[in-house]
């Protein structure tokens, strides 16, 4: 795993092999970051990372100057790595054990950008979106994105904006607006 871009850009960071984990390649999160440079300013940006993982969204995110990341995922061993590895780069990454669903339900905060990306077989990711828009835990006019397999198809929730292939790898981008 490396970061792509930001202060740490090309950091390489090894993973340990015991985590159950399916990574975004590099080649779609170059895909993902090359979009979102064109739409957001990284500097300052409030960040909810679901079913982390390895925590390499967030911390791809950290790298680019984003404010506040908080990153959830239920399984101890992510969490524990991505807090060891944040702590080493100095990065302002809160993650949290814990099912995304719950996390979701109990949110307080609002945040600029959401990226979920479930495990693809998961029969309910439409409800990440409907947790989210329900609950407006994004801040007017802020983004989320889902990552899905090619046989989930979620273009005609609210706010969808568009679609991303990359590979084996779909986002489905949607915009908060609060009417």
């Amino acid at each position: 795993m490396r970061i792509i871009g930001g202060s740490h850009k090309g950091k390489v960071i090894k993973m340990p092999k015991d985590l159950p984990v399916r990574p975004t390649t590099d080649f779609a999160k170059e895909g993902l970051f090359n979009i979102l440079n064109n739409k957001l300013d990284f500097e300052g940006l409030k960040v909810l990372d679901l079913f982390s993982g390895t925590g390499h969204i967030s911390l791809e995110f950290a790298s680019r100057g984003a404010a506040d990341v908080v990153a959830v995922d239920q399984h101890f061993k992510c969490v524990g790595f991505l807090k060891s590895i944040s702590k080493e780069l100095n990065f302002n990454i809160q993650a949290n054990k814990g099912d995304v669903f719950e996390f979701l339900n109990s949110a307080r905060s609002s945040y600029d950008l959401i990226f979920a990306d479930p495990p693809y077989d998961l029969p309910n990711i439409p409800e990440i979106h409907k947790l989210v828009f329900e609950k407006k835990l994004l801040n007017p006019g802020a983004i989320l994105i889902i990552e899905h397999g090619a046989k989930t198809k979620l273009d005609d929730l609210k706010g969808f904006s568009s679609h991303r292939k990359y590979g084996n790898v779909n986002f489905s981008f949607f915009i908060f607006n609060e009417s």
